[in-house]
Order: structure tokens, then C-alpha cells, then sequence
């Protein structure tokens, strides 16, 4: 496994991310615990989760299975980046939301219980709260470091505005500030080449893409659907929409002699930008599926092709849309 820094920090990470938001709704605690087994054997040390990851409000079903592994196997804390998440409603209180210093502290405290450790590698915003100014949120991360809970920052969500805006900041209260940004990104959902992108580099953010083969529309649609796999009626109306593309996507992966899900994570890695995509495997052949992208390398002339079938917005802005 050849590791990545984590944006500007001196932090190893794998360059896939073990995603466990299927743990618990979708897949049983101890298939969950095999999965976190064998990503770890493979090599992938970079796990990723949420507070509010299990559907069920205020549990953190899925915190509390990686915390039952982590008690199962103390000695393999040490060998994982743990990332988790806070903003996410996690009580029926004015105060169970968000990003004010009450409910970072407390949400906080929480995870850490769930997790069964006491810190947190990597802590991110999921999405931005236009209601707390940031002063308020960096004097609570600030707090959170002091104490050891918690060692990095990261965001989610993050227009590029508001990298820039949270990172100068925390420049000024001699702060790291943001480290990460967890965005949707895929061959199908380019729009954060516009600023997003372009803020990470000039920040030194490590971008780690959420939903990299689109909900599945990337991993060989056509052939699941034409195969007998059921989809649901979403993927479905997704299928027609993008049918055209999807035949001539699928077409070139046959001509590659690869896999499409491999091919839209390689499409991922090729980018400097991008520290780790987020897989989400339900199984253990899912996960080793996905170890398969790690080896592919994209001719430029591929790159043009995937380009020509998946557009862009056309550059960083204001370029894709001025002079």
C-alpha cells in the first residue's frame, strides 16, 4: 500500500477510505467488524464515519459497532486515522445540532464514549452552520485539541468560500484550522472543480471524495440491470437519464479490460488533490473489489475519453464560465 499525506499534514493515510455508513442499516455488526478486519490486513487504515450514521436518531449505531471493534481489539486503535463527524441532529433540544460550541463539545463527548477511545484523529464539520460565526467554532476545536480529543480538522459540505473564510480565520488565532474536505465528487459530479478544488490546493486541504461511483451509477449499471440485479425505481429514472453516457462509459471500461467501479476511482486517484475516495462496501467482496482501482494507471488519451463521456464544468472558475 503506498500512502498519502493527509493535505498539508505530516498524517499517513491510505489512499482508499474505509466509508461505514452501511454498518448496522445494511450490513450485520459482525460482517461490519470482518470488513474493518480485512480493510485493515489490506492495508486501508483510514476510517471514516458520522455521529449520525445507523438511522436511528441519537444512537450512533455505527460509532458504537467500530466502538465494540476497537474493545474487541485494543491493539488496533493505534493502527487506524479515525475521522468522524459532527452537525447532524442527534436530539429532539434546540441545542442537539449544528456547530455551536454547546453542541461540539457535547457531541464530541459522545462519539468519543461510542468509540470506546479517547480521541479522535480527524473531526469534521458535516456541513456548514451559517448560524455560528466561526469564532465560536474554532474556540471549541481549539479546546478539543488542547485536551488531546481530538488531533485534526476537517470539513464536509464546504463551499470554497467557505475553506478560505475558516482557514484565514484560524491563521489568525494561529490555529490549523481545516485539514480536509469531504465533497461529493465522481465522474458524474464534477461541480466542485468550479472553487471547491481549487480552494484545497491553495489551503492545502486533502479532498476526500463521497459517493465516487454515484450511488452505483458509475459501477456498471447497465450490466447489474441487464443481468437480473434489482435496482431501485431512483436508479432506474438514473439509468434513462444518463443511458447514452452510461453505454458509451461502460464500452470503454470493456476496451480497458476493467472493472467500471475500478475505473471511477482510478478516474478519482489521478487527481493530486485527492488524498482518499470513500468506499462504503456492505460486503467483504465489495471491499476487495475496490482494492483492484489501486493498481490501474489512465493513459491521458483515457482521460480524455472518460472527459469527452463525463463533461465537467469546464475548468476552475471563473474560466469554465468567463474569460
Amino acid at each position: 500500500m503506498e500512502y498519502r499525506q493527509l493535505g498539508r499534514t505530516g498524517l499517513q493515510v491510505s489512499p482508499l477510505c474505509l466509508g461505514t455508513m452501511n454498518f448496522g442499516p445494511e450490513t450485520s455488526e459482525d460482517d461490519s467488524h470482518h470488513i474493518m478486519n480485512r480493510a485493515l490486513d489490506q492495508g486501508i487504515n483510514f476510517f471514516d464515519t458520522a455521529n449520525v450514521y445507523g438511522r436511528k436518531q441519537g444512537e450512533g449505531v455505527t460509532e458504537q459497532i467500530i466502538g465494540r471493534w476497537l474493545e474487541q481489539n485494543p491493539g488496533k486503535r493505534d493502527q487506524i486515522v479515525l475521522a468522524t463527524k459532527v452537525y447532524g441532529r442527534m436530539g429532539d433540544g434546540p441545542n442537539d445540532q449544528r456547530l455551536s460550541a454547546y453542541h461540539i463539545r457535547r457531541a464530541c463527548e459522545e462519539s468519543l464514549r461510542r468509540l470506546k477511545t479517547d480521541h479522535i484523529d480527524l473531526y469534521q464539520m458535516h456541513h456548514i452552520d451559517r448560524r455560528t460565526p466561526w469564532e465560536e467554532v474554532w474556540q471549541a476545536m481549539e479546546q478539543l485539541v488542547r485536551e488531546g480529543k481530538v488531533l485534526y480538522v476537517g470539513s464536509s459540505n464546504f463551499a470554497g468560500w467557505n475553506i478560505a473564510q475558516a482557514n484565514m480565520l484560524a491563521a489568525e488565532r494561529h490555529f490549523m484550522g481545516l485539514v480536509s474536505e469531504q465533497s461529493l465528487y465522481n465522474l458524474n459530479a464534477r461541480t466542485v472543480e468550479l472553487e471547491v478544488i481549487p480552494a484545497c490546493s491553495a489551503f492545502g486541504l486533502g479532498l476526500i471524495p463521497w459517493s465516487p461511483l454515484g450511488g452505483g451509477l458509475l459501477g456498471g449499471a447497465l450490466q447489474k440491470v441487464a443481468s437480473g440485479r434489482r435496482a431501485s425505481e431512483r436508479m432506474q429514472q438514473e439509468i434513462e437519464k444518463y443511458r447514452p453516457q452510461l453505454e458509451r462509459y461502460e464500452a470503454l471500461c470493456r476496451e480497458l479490460n476493467q472493472e467500471p467501479a475500478d475505473v471511477a476511482l482510478a478516474w478519482l486517484l489521478h487527481n493530486p488533490v485527492v488524498t482518499a475516495p470513500i468506499i462504503g462496501p456492505r460486503t467483504a467482496e465489495q471491499l476487495e473489489g475496490s482494492l483492484r482501482a489501486l493498481k490501474i494507471r489512465l493513459s491521458d488519451e483515457t482521460l480524455k475519453a472518460l472527459d469527452d463521456i463525463w463533461p465537467g464544468p469546464g475548468g476552475q472558475a471563473p474560466e469554465a464560465y468567463a474569460w
